[in-house]
């Protein structure tokens, strides 16, 4: 497949991308390397390899939930900008 300037100059168009004759020789000659690339994996023979999903086939290690710190609301809330007993007070964001 070779990719000529007009169809560069049509894709530019379709992208609505303002692209110069220089430009655009340059991109011609990167999409060409692109698609002879592809071509060179297609040739690869794939059909004994199965597909990943991950290239680290590892799973997580699980751990349990455990809560660490009981009771510290009253630590919490001295850390609010502004003082009340019940909740979190912060600044106004949005006007």
């Amino acid at each position: 497949m070779s990719i000529d300037l007009k169809t560069i100059k049509h894709i530019s168009k379709l992208a609505r991308i303002s692209v110069d004759d220089q430009r655009a020789k340059k991109l011609a000659g990167d999409l060409n390397s692109i698609f002879d690339f592809i071509e060179k994996l297609n040739e690869l023979k794939t059909d004994n390899v199965e597909p990943l999903t991950s290239i680290a086939e590892t799973t997580l290690k699980l751990r349990s939930d455990e809560v660490k710190s009981k009771n510290i609301r009253e630590q919490i809330i001295k850390n609010s900008p502004q003082e009340n007993e019940d909740y979190f007070v912060v600044p106004k964001v949005i006007e």
